[in-house]
This record gives structure tokens, sequence and C-alpha cells, in this order.
């Protein structure tokens, strides 16, 4: 008979590992960010300097910024040695604003306007409805209106540029594009989707096509690529505006902007100007069909809905969208890279 007096076992509580990871999560984003935003990486990119040196050139507090760049070291992002800090590799590569593949852009984006508007997303929860108006005051889309600053879009662009570097090479290699002659890029920005589609199959000519205030860096960036002689800059708006011809046209992270009556509007304007064979091939992160994962597209699908009209969708849902514009044999492809591929063809 068991003692009334006794205590009750203990319960073994959870590991509270993921919730306490959760908790330091923005903390390190954080920490990334702000060495962006001092310059702090762009200074070490010429090499190594101490401490006292870094704190000279940003006019910081020294030991505030020692805390800063030892947080750093345990990221990962910048080697001590001493009181000598250095940048590693991927610092170089990703945190420096003058590097080909740099991320800047869209960290200085993430660290202010994102910040803002993630703030709110109780909010966007509770309304369905993206934080536009309650953060800022605009009715307009959060992009037109941060990007009135020249240099503001440019670094932004750059950024998702920095993003395209990564991810393009892959999307264009999830298909044999080998029977398609002309590919344009509808809201291509600095055209990375199309230069690695034209590096990767000698027989395809490209155009990027996008909005007039993007046509010049597109320009710029197209001009200094081993393929520009293959590839033309137009502006226009794919939404009203002719689209130029192709056998193939792509869309680069577009469709998770817009609604899906939107989708299939652009979807079936796309349609209608291809030629019977012609294809559509989509770059986005495709959601797993329960939705559950991958964690990078479940956290875009909730910046989609703090910052645009859209979300993050699955295969299925992409299929859906395509078929009711037309198009047939809807293939999928997971990639390596933080974007995945589609490819659609119209039925002869």
């Amino acid at each position: 008979m068991s003692d009334p007096t006794a205590s009750p076992a203990p319960v073994a509580s959870p590991d509270p590992a993921s919730v306490l990871e959760l908790i330091e999560a923005f903390r390190r984003s954080k920490v990334m960010f702000a060495g962006v935003a001092l310059g702090l990486f762009d200074l070490l990119a010429a090499g190594p300097k101490s401490l006292d040196e870094l704190t000279q050139e940003l006019s910081a507090d020294r030991q505030a910024l020692q805390r800063l760049l030892d947080a750093t070291v345990g990221l990962g992002l910048i080697e001590r040695n001493g009181a000598v800090y250095a940048n590693t590799p991927a610092a170089n590569a990703y945190l420096v604003s003058t590097s080909p593949q740099q991320l800047t852009g869209y960290i200085r984006f993430s660290n202010g306007p994102l910040w803002k508007v993630w703030g709110q997303l109780e909010d966007a929860v509770r309304e369905g409805t993206h934080r536009w108006q309650q953060v800022y005051g605009w009715d307009g889309p959060l992009f037109g209106h941060f990007f009135r600053d020249e240099a503001s879009k440019r670094e932004f662009l750059l950024g998702m540029h920095g993003f395209g570097v990564i991810s393009s090479p892959h999307v264009v290699r999830a298909f044999d594009l080998s029977g398609f002659q002309r590919m344009v890029d509808l809201g291509g920005a600095t055209g990375h989707l199309v230069i690695a589609a034209c590096q990767q199959y000698p027989q395809l000519r490209g155009c990027v096509f996008d909005l007039p205030e993007a046509v010049s860096l597109a320009t710029e960036i197209v001009s200094a690529s081993p393929v520009a002689d293959r590839i033309e800059v137009a502006a226009g708006d794919f939404f009203t505006d002719a689209l130029p011809s192709a056998d193939i046209y792509s869309l680069g992270r577009i469709l998770h902007d817009w609604t899906e009556e939107k989708c299939v509007q652009l979807l079936r304007r796309i349609y209608d100007s291809l030629p019977a064979g012609g294809a559509v091939l989509l770059a986005e992160k495709l959601l797993n069909s329960d939705k559950t994962g991958p964690r990078w597209a479940n956290m875009q699908d909730l910046n989609m809905l703090v910052c645009t009209e859209g979300r993050e969708r699955t295969f299925d849902e992409y299929r859906e969208l395509l078929q009711a514009a037309g198009f047939a044999q809807v293939q999928g492809c997971p990639t390596a890279a933080p974007i995945d591929a589609v490819l659609a063809v119209k039925p002869a």
C-alpha cells in the first residue's frame, strides 16, 4: 500500500533546447546586421586590423566594439588572432559591399524595412494582410516606396543578385533546356537567371525584361558577363506591355509576390505569347506538400505575408496555377540552392 504522505515522483521536463535556440536566434541575426551597417566587414576586406584601428576607423566605443567583434568570431564571420581581427572567406564573399557576391543590400533591407514590418507579424496574422500601411503609412507596395532612393535600390538589387548567383545556376540545370532558342526573363532584375542559362546552354539567346528603373543596372551587369553578346535588356511592365518574343519565359521569384488571380493573369499572358511547345520556367522556393517545411520556405512565406500580397506555394499549387493558364507537362525539381525550379510546357 502506498504511503499517502510521500511526495510524488518528479516529472522530467522536456528538453528546452529548441525554445532557447529560438529566443536567441534574432540576436545572432542582429549581430551580422550590425556588422554590415557599421561597415565592419568592409573595413576588414582590405586586410586584418587591430581592435584599436577598428575603434578609431568606426568611431566606436572600444569595449563595446570588442564585444561585438568577439560575438562575430563566435558566429564564424570573423577570425581573431590576439587583438587582430580578419574576415572569414564567407564574410569577404557575402558581407563586403563591393564583392560581386555581396548580400549586403538584402541584409540592409532586412535590418531596416523588414525588421519593422516583421515587428507587426501578430497583426498580419490577425488581419491576413501586409503591414505597409501600419508601419509606414503607405498605400502602395513597400518596395516602390523604399527604393525611391537610387543608392538604396541599387544595393538591394545587387543583394538579390547575390542570391541569384548562388541559386540560378542550379535552377537552369534542373531541366534540360537545350531545345530552346530564346529565353526572356520577366522581371529579371540584374539578369542573373538568363546569364546563368546562356552560360549553361551555348545555343540560347536571352533578354532581361523589367521596369524602366531597373534597366540601367541590368545593362551594367549583363554587359560585364561572359555572355553579353547573347543577351538584350528591354524595359516594360509584364502585366500591361507586349512581351518580347521567346520560346521560353522565366519568372525568378516573381509569382510569390502576387495573389492567385494575378499569377494566372500573368501566366495567361505568357501562354498567349508562346509558340506551341514553348515553356515557362519558374524559380521559386517550394513548400513541402504538407507545408511544414523546408524552414527557409516557411520563413519566406511569412515574409511574403508582412511585405506583399503573395505567398510561397507547394509544387501542386504552382501546377494548379499553370494548368489554369493552359500549360501542361508541369514538372517540379527541388535544388540544393535556396531556390527550386518548375517547368511547364504549352501543348502543341
